[in-house]
């Protein structure tokens, strides 16, 4: 118990000093102290829980190195950042950095102590190099986020999480904690299976959000009923729509109707995504209107409506989404509008989610010639992707090529990563005496030149970021110029440029093989399909029920049975309204459980009271009950 006790007060400790909070979150002290006391943890924490502070802590407190393993660079990225702002030093590694990066980041967790955390995506995991420089690490903790990934019953299967286990066996005595936000009980058994725990732990807090409310509108007229939400409903919302032409379409209408709006997807400049998210992070823009690339990592308390205007693919998907609404514990309500040609469109997409393994070959083959990417070779290079421009080289809709994609990342073949360069980069290519020579015979390129090297440090011994609307203030010019000049200095190798991006990137994870030399397991591919399918008519069962409270069969799906109806969804509001209308509603029930605890069944139930009630009265109370 002294011990114990001596954990906890360490474990509040540094939450106090690098958080400056008095007291965790409900479930967090409980998953940090497992973690600390050396047992494998699996942690189910609804969106916006708090997950990342339950590794944080125990890393800070226990010493050594934390390695976690993420697919979401995008959120790799921000905890990188803000674990530095509060003084705690650690590096990222993820597929499309350049190998003077990645060596670097190595580098300072194997010889620089102070190093806590190193985030490194999943495929990094496959890596030779990779693993014998994780061998010399003082590992001390794995985390493993968006544990559902390991799990080929779970909705979002990424098979380099399967590599887990194996750098597991390099350091045996290290504990594991797993962590995700959804689950349901297959899923959680399969996790703790393939991550090796040595007994099953689960710390898993109820998926019931009290102060959130869940409605399913059938609604021909989205538009008008989405004005009328916002409306009945002040403050912050975000609207979900499935593509990014819809985003700005749906924005543009808001802002007609008086709105303030604005959309975001991936596809958009990462400075104007940056910029947009800001906005409405602060309050000055009140609806943001997005595709589900929005929300990972974004922790805005105060959203008080979430709308979805098209369905989502998957339950889990949807609860994360509608999730993100009253995260301060305030009421907020999901709303969920359809009408049929949304569940038709779900079937239509999930008829192009499985292509035929000879269809998913020939992407490869493209793939490899665009790129010129020899047989035998392209092991670990990248290159910017058009996704639209290759679907269009094989005749494929882009549904259809994006599911070709990960049909391609499940054998191992290629990932196609959101990591974008958010920064431009420069180096310097020639010494200082020759630069110096350069621009006396180029005296024009003097001023940038020269202004590079008062602005920045290091230029001649790394690849640095760089600002060029900050340059060209300093040069009284315009950005374009600087810009142009850039790539005047790069065509003439005295420098190496690398303007910011937003395409996303391809990884060729192996070299290439003869495309023929693919193998597709048809038994994965088979139980992968028949999954899908199961999710898609989960989804439409939700959307079709009109008897069983929301909120319980969300929770249903994730295993919880024995929750009691929310009293405020569109089901319980049309019950509570049938209650009144009856007025012999509580008169009745009553006589109907008294009832069925002497034994009777339904049929004899409704004979017995059908001489004192109307029998419509009856079956719709009978019904009632039966759904509670």
């Amino acid at each position: 118990m002294d011990a114990e006790n001596d954990l906890r007060t360490r474990a509040r400790a540094a939450l106090k000093r690098h958080w400056g909070y008095d007291s965790f979150r409900p479930l967090q002290e409980e998953i940090i102290l497992s973690v600390m006391e050396g047992r494998d943890t699996l942690a189910l924490l609804p969106t916006g829980g708090g997950k990342s502070v339950c590794f944080q802590v125990p890393a800070l407190v226990m010493g050594g190195l934390c390695v976690v393993v993420s697919p979401l660079i995008a959120l790799m990225k921000d905890q990188v950042e803000h674990l530095r702002a509060r003084r705690v030093k650690a590096a990222a590694i993820y597929s499309g950095m350049r190998q003077s990066e990645v060596q670097a980041a190595i580098d300072n967790c194997l010889f620089d102590p102070e190093y806590r955390f190193l985030y490194v995506s999943p495929e990094r995991l496959q890596t030779e190099a990779f693993r014998v420089n994780f061998a010399r690490m003082p590992v001390s903790l794995i985390a493993v986020d968006e544990a559902h990934c390991i799990s080929q019953w779970g909705y979002d299967f990424r098979p380099p999480y399967l590599e887990i286990a194996e750098i597991r066996k390099l350091f045996p005595a290290v504990p594991v904690l797993a962590l995700t936000a959804t689950a349901t009980p297959e899923v959680v058994k399969d996790i703790q299976f393939r991550l090796g725990f040595k007994t099953e732990n689960v710390f898993q807090k109820s998926f019931k959000r009290t102060n959130l409310t869940y409605f399913v509108v059938y609604e021909e007229d989205k538009n008008s009923r989405m004005l009328r939400i916002m409306d009945r409903y002040p403050g912050s919302g975000i609207v979900y729509v499935r593509n990014r032409r819809k985003t700005a379409e749906t924005a543009e209408f808001l802002r007609g109707h008086g709105i303030s709006a604005d959309h975001y997807h991936a596809g958009l400049d990462p400075r104007e995504r940056d910029r947009r998210q800001q906005s409405w992070m602060k309050g000055e823009t009140r609806v943001m209107v997005a595709t589900n690339a929005f929300g990972m990592g974004i922790d805005k308390p105060d959203v008080r409506f979430v709308v979805h205007l098209d369905l989502p693919d998957t339950l889990e998907a949807y609860f994360q989404e509608a999730g993100r609404g009253g995260r301060d514990e305030q009421p907020a309500v999901a709303i969920l509008l359809y009408d049929n040609n949304d569940v038709a469109q779900l079937k239509r997409n999930f008829t192009f989610s499985f292509p035929e393994p000879d269809r998913v070959r020939e992407v490869y083959r493209e793939l490899c010639q665009s790129f010129r990417i020899e047989l035998g070779s392209g092991a670990g290079k990248a290159f910017p992707f058009s996704m639209d421009e290759h679907a269009r080289n094989v005749r494929m809709n882009a549904t259809q090529y994006f599911n070709a994609l990960k049909l391609l990342n499940n054998v191992g073949a290629i990932l196609v990563s959101e990591h974008l360069r958010e920064k431009s980069e420069l180096q310097f290519r020639i010494p200082g005496d020759h630069l110096i020579k350069y621009y006396k015979e180029r005296p024009d390129m003097e001023p940038l030149v020269t202004t590079i090297l008062r602005s920045y440090a290091g230029v001649f011994s790394q690849f640095t970021s760089i600002d060029e609307k900050l340059l060209a203030s300093r040069l009284e010019t315009t950005e374009e110029a600087v810009v142009e000049n850039l790539k005047v200095l790069r065509s003439e190798k005295v420098i190496a440029y690398q303007p910011q991006s937003n395409i996303p990137l391809i990884v060729f994870l192996k070299d290439r093989v003869d495309e023929k030399y693919l193998y597709f397991d048809k038994k994965i591919y088979d139980f992968r399909k028949e999954k899908a399918a199961e999710r898609l008519a989960a989804v439409e069962n939700y959307v079709r029920t009109d008897n069983v409270c929301r909120s319980q069969l969300l929770l249903q799906y994730f295993g919880e049975w024995d929750s009691t109806p929310c009293g405020g969804c569109d089901v319980c509001r049309r019950r509570e309204v049938l209650r009144v209308r009856n007025k012999d509603f509580e008169e009745i029930a009553d006589r109907v459980k008294m009832l069925k605890q002497q034994g009777r069944n339904p049929k004899e139930i409704l004979t017995a009271l059908a001489k004192t009630y109307d029998e419509p009265q009856i079956v719709e109370v009978m019904r009632w009950l039966a759904d509670s």
